[in-house]
């Protein structure tokens, strides 16, 4: 599907496979992961065509191109959640981020024997930085919203969205509805210290 150009403000996401590297010690188990990435991008951006994105490596960039602001969230939220869906039932997980403002790509321009694809745009950088190096770091399977520079709107609406310290909202891909949250983030945030304390166990091992 050829991704026409764009050049104007709009929601971009950034996503990418958590724990790629560690994929990659294992060339099948990393062909295997991008493999089921691609496809689920895919199938996602064919049933919602308001979204368009491409896919380098372990990560894709996805951005909404036409309606309003509350329109262009919703839709990358739905492929946001049809691709995670998809990616964690083959046990693979995610980390996205979204961010608003100027977005531009332009269509891929060729010369002989090179090939490019120009990216830029504020919205595209703050949602690769925050995905990257956000605080708080983004775990394993978190999907979220960046405060800075949102349009006027009422996000709540949306549904399954909850507003997380001052710079962040999270989207709750894996839920049905917002009753759920309280007692989803109880179990994720247990499974956390259930890690902490398997790695004290095995570090007093030997005391």
């Amino acid at each position: 599907m050829p991704i026409s150009d764009y050049n104007d403000s709009t929601f971009v996401a950034f996503t990418d496979i958590s724990g790629f590297k560690e994929l990659m010690k294992n060339d099948e188990d990393a062909l295997a992961a991008l493999k089921k990435f691609y496809q689920s991008g895919y199938d996602a951006l064919s049933e919602i065509t308001n979204i368009q994105g491409l896919f380098v490596s372990d990560a894709g960039v996805l951005f909404a191109r036409d309606g309003s602001n509350e329109k262009k969230l919703a839709d990358l939220l739905e492929v946001i959640k049809k691709i995670n869906r998809k990616m964690v039932k083959k046990n693979y997980m995610l980390t996205t981020s979204i961010a608003y403002g100027f977005f531009n790509y332009q269509g891929k321009i060729e010369f002989d024997g090179i090939g490019k694809s120009p990216i830029y745009g504020g919205a595209y950088v703050q949602a690769f930085l925050d995905n990257e190096n956000g605080k708080p770091k983004l775990q394993p399977g978190q999907c979220r919203i960046c405060k800075d520079n949102l349009p006027d709107m009422d996000i709540n609406e949306l549904g399954l969205i909850t507003e997380i310290g001052r710079n962040h909202y999270q989207y709750y891909w894996n839920l049905d509805s917002n009753e759920q949250i309280d007692s989803f983030e109880k179990v994720y945030n247990d499974s956390y210290s259930l890690k902490y304390s398997g790695m004290l166990k095995a570090l007093k091992r030997n005391y």
